[in-house]
């Protein structure tokens, strides 16, 4: 049976997307598209774009839901949000949010429009100290991580700098890969 480790399954920064914090949101799904084109397409798609500094080191990143969140400059009003959902409000009083917040009433064309312009560094997540893993951590260290902290992605550092992505998707492959092998051989 094989054993996988995080340097295993870690995504290296070389081919992950990456723009620079001067990069606008259409720039940045640009280098998320040219990533995707240019990966392994037999494992799954990159679902963030990691953003550097001028001294080339990582300052954070842009997932979907930040660039879906860039589309309408008023989510900061009702706030960044861990899922209202979470929290036992219905899906009725979030659909009364787009009117009483007045979200997306420009043509979406427009909107698509101006948030691609717009700065990454204005919508992009920072990381906390809960998203980095270092690169010879075991496998169990780093599952209880992401179960522990709900994120999509582990930045994997070795010695402060980091190196790659771990990315939830790919973990899951791994424990699932293992799982069956475990129960096919009976082991």
């Amino acid at each position: 049976m094989e054993t996988y480790t995080v340097k295993d399954l870690m995504v290296p920064l070389s081919e992950y997307a990456t723009v620079s914090e001067d990069a606008t949101l259409f720039e940045a799904i640009l280098a998320l598209e040219k990533a995707q084109e240019e990966f392994d397409h037999t494992k799954y798609r990159h679902r963030a774009i990691l953003v550097y500094d001028h001294n080339n080191k990582i300052i954070g990143k842009v997932s979907q839901i930040d660039a879906l969140r860039a589309l309408e400059p008023k989510y900061e009003e009702i706030g960044r949000g861990a899922g209202l959902h979470r929290y036992g409000i219905s899906k009725k009083f979030m659909e009364s949010m787009l009117e009483k917040f007045g979200l997306f009433e420009q043509p979406f064309t427009d909107i698509c429009k101006k948030a691609g312009t717009e700065n990454v560094k204005k919508f992009m997540s920072s990381f906390s100290e809960g998203e980095h893993v270092d690169i010879n951590a075991t496998m169990d260290a780093a599952i209880h991580q992401f179960v522990l902290s709900n994120q999509q992605s582990l930045l994997v550092t070795e010695g402060g700098e980091i190196l790659g992505i771990l990315r939830l998707t790919d973990m899951f492959a791994a424990v699932f890969h293992t799982m069956k092998e475990c129960v096919l051989n009976g082991e």
